[in-house]
């Protein structure tokens, strides 16, 4: 089985695929695994089902961690193309001009590629790598610094918040005249003091004299423009999301408006052998959370089984019983005694 995506939903895919004794191989875009929880990954998740609260690095961790048990094939940096069927096997050509074969496909790719957009400044990809942020990967660097964030949806307004124990000042920017975020998140922001400035907007990075990072930023806000010092500049304009995703005409899935692929139950596509799960598949009741994204991973891997297999049973012995887990057992249990 090919899982397309190593997002939560390709990642416990690829778990209770190895759970059905199938041999399992993931190709994902990006070269690191984990999907949209590298956007978040200063966040703290309160919504998965028998999980404390636990910090979203940590849980990427652990998820990661556990599609990993059954020793699954990883392909990084690679995007499929076009996904072809020749007798019994699909064959996924990726941009790389590599060619995978298998039985049944699973497609988890989630809203699809997600990159955040970038400023369209000159000279700005230099500072990525210096005080330019696109995402926060690491809050503590961000301490007792002076930081502008441009932006005023959900994503700016959340690290703002994040933020405010940590940073020394905050000033938040913004091109419209009303902000977008949720109204409590805003609330506890002009509670601290934060700055805003409404109508505004960057046009220039000015660097140090070393030319190694940002020193200063020129903002226009309304016609008046001006500069203004600060130690860390963070962006949140929102996502570029790349859904394409090529068949040969005789085995493409039936999609709805959204480009999400209908299910027919249990996560089966309009093709035999193709199955989808997460935010890219849609059903009647379809819940677009964690939690029904390892609904959806089971359905499809008990799905894909069975297409394989058709004596198969239709599910996988539950983990308290199952013999794969003796040994793992053991050494776990043995912490306890």
């Amino acid at each position: 089985m090919t899982i397309i995506g190593g997002g939560p939903a390709g990642l416990y895919s690829a778990f209770y695929s190895g759970m059905r004794d199938m041999k399992t191989k993931i190709i994902e875009y990006h070269p690191y695994l984990g999907g949209k929880v590298n956007i978040f990954l200063e966040k703290v998740l309160w919504d998965v089902g028998g999980q404390p609260p636990i910090h979203a690095s940590n849980f990427l961790n652990n998820l990661i961690a556990q599609a990993m048990t059954f020793e699954p094939t990883i392909c990084l940096s690679q995007k499929v193309d076009r996904i072809d069927k020749e007798e019994e096997y699909f064959i996924i050509t990726t941009n790389t001009g590599e060619n995978h074969y298998s039985k049944t496909v699973i497609i988890a790719i989630g809203g699809g590629i997600v990159e955040p957009i970038k400023l369209d400044l000159e000279g700005a990809e230099k500072f990525e790598m210096q005080n330019l942020h696109y995402t926060i990967n690491g809050i503590e660097r961000f301490k007792d610094k002076e930081i502008l964030i441009s932006g005023g949806g959900n994503a700016a307004i959340d690290w703002a918040v994040e933020l405010l124990p940590i940073a020394k000042k905050l000033t938040i920017i913004y091109r419209s005249d009303e902000l977008k975020a949720h109204e409590s998140q805003i609330k506890k922001l002009v509670e601290h003091g934060v700055e805003f400035k409404l109508n505004t907007e960057l046009t220039k990075l000015i660097s140090n004299e070393d030319k190694t990072a940002i020193a200063r930023v020129r903002l226009k806000e309304n016609d008046v423009e001006y500069e203004m010092a600060m130690d860390d500049v963070l962006v949140c304009h929102g996502y570029n999301r790349e859904v394409s995703l090529d068949f040969c005409e005789s085995i493409a899935p039936v999609r709805n408006e959204y480009k999400q692929f209908n299910s027919e139950g249990q996560c089966k596509t309009s093709i035999p052998g193709i199955y989808a799960v997460g935010d890219i598949v849609a059903y009647e009741d379809k819940v677009y959370l964690l939690v029904g994204t390892f609904n959806d991973a089971v359905l499809a891997v008990n799905s894909a089984k069975k297409f394989i297999e058709p004596d198969a049973t239709s599910y996988a012995m539950v983990s308290s019983h199952n013999d794969k887990f003796n040994e793992r057992n053991r050494v776990i249990l043995a912490c306890y005694s």
